[in-house]
């Protein structure tokens, strides 16, 4: 399969994401290497508007690995963040980061230690759970494959969902669990249009929350037009993608 197959993506964000990049692109002590459809970028992304830092939006094409992006992050995986002529990436990672560089901006953990601790067991648990089980489901080609998947989705949104307190995960306050998951929400459609999954599914106040979670500023500002998302998504339905991610979920491995 030739690794072409996914370097003649879309160059550049678009709709409102565009306009958030372009209110971006001057130089600043805080550089975001990004790519517009990632949503482990997203997440990130999320955060640097969540906490109104100023930080510079770079674009890259992860799956060229130019030599510049590789001297950053060895991995060549988006995120990754410059910071005074550090690097860091894993987008989890940079978040934590950016709560403890910044602690005058906007938190995004709460300050009573268990409730900053429970936060960042869901954390953890969509990472690991709610994120491979979409990949999965996405991935898989046969119809009962599909749907094992799609039961381990939606068993692992449930778990989470009873950890909702509303309208945010932690209660009034958004926090780096809502972040965490929101790009995966902004992505179900895919798996509405073509693996059957339903909102009902997942039941409860789901419908509310994943409402919620959509209409976040900072999720409509760093969104992209639809068909941009689908023309990527399509590799994956197909089995065909070649991100570090669908490699992982190829092979039955944990995600990168």
């Amino acid at each position: 399969m030739p690794s072409t197959v996914d370097e003649q993506i879309h160059p550049h964000a678009s709709g409102d994401a565009e306009k958030t990049v372009n209110a971006h692109s001057a130089p600043q002590d805080l550089v975001l290497y990004a790519g517009w459809f990632c949503p482990f970028v997203q997440r990130t992304w999320l955060a640097l508007e969540e906490k109104e830092l100023l930080y510079e939006y770079r674009e890259v094409n992860p799956y060229k690995k130019e030599k510049e992006f590789l001297e950053i992050n060895p991995l060549g995986l988006v995120p990754a963040l410059v910071y005074q002529n550090k690097a860091l990436y894993e987008s989890l990672i940079i978040n934590e980061f950016l709560e403890d560089a910044f602690p005058q901006a906007k938190p995004l953990l709460p300050k009573d230690a268990f409730e900053r601790a429970r936060v960042r067991l869901w954390i953890d648990h969509v990472s690991k759970k709610v994120n491979a089980a979409y990949y999965r489901t996405l991935q898989a080609q046969e119809e009962e494959k599909q749907k094992e998947a799609l039961g381990e989705l939606v068993e692992a949104l449930q778990k989470y969902l009873d950890q909702v307190k509303g309208p945010w995960f932690s209660g009034e306050e958004f926090s780096l669990a809502d972040i965490t998951i929101a790009p995966w929400i902004n992505r179900l459609y895919i798996l509405k249009e073509h693996r059957g999954f339903k909102d009902e599914l997942v039941g409860g106040k789901w419908k509310e929350y994943e409402k919620t979670i959509k209409e976040r500023p900072s999720v409509l500002k760093t969104t992209s037009e639809p068909q941009y998302y689908t023309e990527i998504y399509q590799r994956y339905l197909r089995n065909e993608a070649q991100s570090e991610v669908a490699k992982a979920t190829r092979a039955g491995k944990a995600l990168p």
